[in-house]
């Protein structure tokens, strides 16, 4: 089997994750691209929808955005922005959320939003979109990053979807009552939240991986499963179908022609 990337090795785990039956609410970058591997692979039946109202899109290139033409012109039908929030979202119907994050914490809250102080920040980030609304509608929540001190951190700056909150029951007692974030996929290992206190614990190491090197690249203190997994490495299958999608979104990008 061929070499590959810890990105490459993120993006299959997490399109493992997915199946034929799943409503998946697809968010730009890493996320999109784990959907529609798993869309190409083992999940021809998945039902993809972006934020700007594409239900059942089926993309031969990866979006540059919720606008990206590709989107629509792939889908089974576009319906509209309140619609697609107001009867397919918050009415239940997506099975999975599928997000990204700037900084993540160990219960599963994202920012988005900014680095620093809100009123002066180091950076301002692109902000919410609808991600809000997705980690708080969707049946449950998957996030996918990369690791880093600076990404995995004990506190973020800003609130922007709500995880887990401070952990425990903190999502009932809001009244919230979708299971939120329920997958953690990043380029060295597979978390899920701890049943109690929901606090993501390390349940698969991808191969290679050292847990001194998920410590090493964690701003908290990082708990382990009771049994801690290798996970499974990319097939030839998943490799190739990644692979040759990256390659003509590239080339599709490149040339200014998304279809």
């Amino acid at each position: 089997m061929s070499d590959f990337t810890p990105n490459e090795m993120m993006t299959i785990a997490a399109s493992r994750a997915l199946g034929n039956d799943d409503v998946c609410f697809v968010g730009i970058g890493a996320p999109s691209a784990a959907c529609n591997v798993a869309r190409l692979t083992h999940a021809p039946d998945i039902t993809l929808i972006y934020e700007s109202g594409t239900l059942g899109t089926a993309p031969d290139v990866l979006p540059l955005s919720i606008g990206d033409g590709e989107l629509c012109e792939t889908a089974l039908t576009t319906v509209s922005v309140p619609e697609m929030f107001r009867y397919w979202l918050q009415g239940g119907h997506v099975t999975v959320g599928f997000l990204g994050a700037a900084q993540l914490d160990r219960f599963g809250n994202i920012n988005t939003t900014v680095i620093g102080d809100y009123d002066n920040p180091q950076t301002r980030l692109p902000g919410g979109g609808g991600a809000p609304e997705i980690a708080s509608s969707s049946q449950q929540v998957y996030i996918t990053m990369k690791q880093s001190t600076r990404g995995m951190v004990e506190k973020i700056d800003f609130y922007t979807s709500f995880g887990h909150g401070e952990g425990g029951d903190h999502r009932q007692r809001l009244g919230i009552k979708t299971k939120g974030p329920n997958l953690l996929i990043t380029d060295m290992a597979v978390w899920r939240p701890n049943p109690e206190t929901k606090e993501f614990e390390v349940h698969s190491l991808h191969p290679g991986v050292t847990r001194e090197m998920v410590q090493e690249t964690c701003g908290w203190q990082v708990t382990y499963a009771e049994h801690v997994e290798e996970t499974p490495p990319p097939t030839e299958l998943e490799l190739t179908t990644l692979r040759d999608l990256n390659k003509r979104t590239a080339k599709a990008h490149a040339s200014g022609v998304t279809s």
